[in-house]
């Protein structure tokens, strides 16, 4: 990625996490673009068995396990990503000025920028989730999202639900969503109480496990050791963190913030605020779905959104590249 001189920096990618999954994804890209084709190949041959035909053809029972949701997400966004690249002029490409990625989508982010290879990042999310999957008993945890509450509302929430339980704060998604992560009978107690207070919308989320919490303590030491054995070089651009919502380069740093993720808070609203200032206009989701669009716009409505996800989204975005160009 080259820098083209003149070229303003001003295009931040961004990659989605768990539950933007979704049977069929990426398999228009696959048919399409020479480079996505590969990045599925790539993939079958270092998991070792053939994820693309799961994201292409389901079941969704398989695909919505989390050892598979997560090298499955993380591969289909960087096939979008290969396409972009393969397709838009190198002066599009140059504008990029750092990357981000949600949860999981924080390794899509550090593929993106270098810093990881793929076969090790998928391998690494694969192993990620069966940690995840291993450290809390089926049924044992869950996340809630409120909807239409700010976050000192949230917390004080959590503070009167969790009766000495684990709850606490896992996605900070927009100033008025916040999914918590805790024991299942805290998150009902909190659901309860959510709604006898008025919050506009309470969902509970059709997850495996609570992620981004306490409970999470075993998958972290265990993704540590995975991790540890990694190499994490250097990034060619700046990549987001979800635990400090901080712009870092350092491969040592980059890999500690994917601990340290496992159980901490994605600070998605800080993330998106810290992109602003340094300078992006243009926000571009690659990967499945829009998700990240949708907290955008809510965060921060002047940015322009654009997205990677089949042959359609593509070709409107190098449109809408190409328009700003010129």
């Amino acid at each position: 990625m080259g820098m083209v001189s003149g070229a303003p920096r001003d295009v931040a990618l961004v990659f989605p996490g768990q539950g933007s999954q979704a049977v069929g994804m990426g398999k228009a890209l696959h048919e399409a673009n020479p480079p996505s084709r590969q990045v599925y190949e790539r993939a079958d041959r270092a998991l070792g068995y053939p994820l693309s035909r799961t994201c292409f053809e389901g079941p969704e029972e398989a695909l919505r396990l989390t050892a598979t949701t997560q090298p499955a997400v993380l591969v289909t966004s960087l096939a979008a990503l290969a396409a972009l690249r393969a397709t838009a002029p190198q002066e599009c490409m140059a504008r990029v000025v750092c990357a981000a990625g949600h949860s999981l989508g924080e390794y899509s982010a550090l593929v993106a920028a270098g810093a990881l290879e793929l076969d090790d990042a998928v391998r690494a999310v694969r192993r990620r989730g069966e940690h995840m999957q291993a450290a809390v008993p089926d049924g044992a945890g869950a996340m809630v999202a409120l909807l239409g509450a700010p976050l000192e509302v949230v917390d004080a929430l959590c503070r009167e639900a969790a009766a000495g339980e684990v709850l606490s704060p896992a996605n900070l998604n927009a100033p008025d969503q916040t999914v918590v992560a805790g024991t299942a009978a805290a998150v009902d107690r909190l659901a309860g109480l959510a709604r006898s207070r008025g919050i506009r919308k309470v969902v509970r989320l059709p997850v495996s496990a609570p992620f981004h919490c306490a409970l999470m303590e075993p998958a972290r030491e265990r993704l540590a050791q995975d991790l540890a054995a990694l190499s994490v070089r250097d990034a060619a651009f700046p990549v987001v963190q979800n635990v400090s919502a901080r712009a870092e380069t350092r491969g040592a740093a980059l890999r500690e913030a994917l601990v340290r993720q496992v159980t901490a808070p994605v600070r998605w609203v800080e993330s998106v605020i810290r992109m602003k200032e340094m300078g992006v206009r243009t926000l571009i989701e690659v990967g499945p779905g829009r998700v990240l669009c949708g907290l955008a716009r809510r965060i921060a409505p002047d940015l322009a959104l654009l997205n990677v996800e089949d042959p359609a989204s593509l070709g409107a975005t190098l449109g809408a590249l190409g328009a700003a160009r010129s």
